[in-house]
């Protein structure tokens, strides 16, 4: 289970940058969405998934934690926790990211490049929508997906 780091424990806090993250602040009985994902090295994590997103590292580490955050600061927060296990190699996440593009081999390259491995010799599809599944550098596995072409006139 994943713990938090102290410095999220307050009302209304933003953590160590100041940085507001979408409804921050006006929280209501919901609370805010925080994914996490185990890794084995911080740094490595963080440079891939900053890179592969467009996102920020909020504030220093704090213990085996590191703090995502879209740059613009309005998004969904990627808390990054490093444990000392690995994944097994042969278990699907039950949790998985979407990256969704309009260019699905222009972007699978792109996160290639950053140190994703491709799982799936051939792009897959269902509905309209194209998709190809990768791991980070840590085995976790997140989808690169062309959506059917009406999902980006909406």
């Amino acid at each position: 289970m994943a713990r938090r780091p102290q410095r999220y424990g307050g009302h209304g806090e933003s953590g160590g940058s100041g940085r507001s993250r979408g409804s921050r602040g006006s929280r209501g009985s919901r609370g805010d969405l925080v994914v996490v994902l185990d890794c084995s090295d911080l740094g490595r994590s963080a440079g891939f998934w900053t890179a592969a997103l467009g996102y920020v590292r909020d504030g220093e580490t704090t213990g085996p934690y590191q703090s995502l955050v879209p740059a613009d600061g309005d998004g969904v927060e990627l808390l990054l926790q490093q444990v000392p296990e690995a994944k097994p190699s042969r278990s699907k996440n039950r949790l998985h990211l979407d990256l969704r593009t309009r260019d699905l081999e222009g972007e699978v390259a792109r996160v290639r490049l950053l140190g994703a491995t491709l799982l799936t010799a051939d792009p897959l599809t269902e509905d309209g929508w194209t998709w190809q599944v990768l791991t980070d550098p840590d085995g976790n596995e997140f989808c690169v997906v062309r959506p059917d072409p009406a999902y980006w006139e909406r």
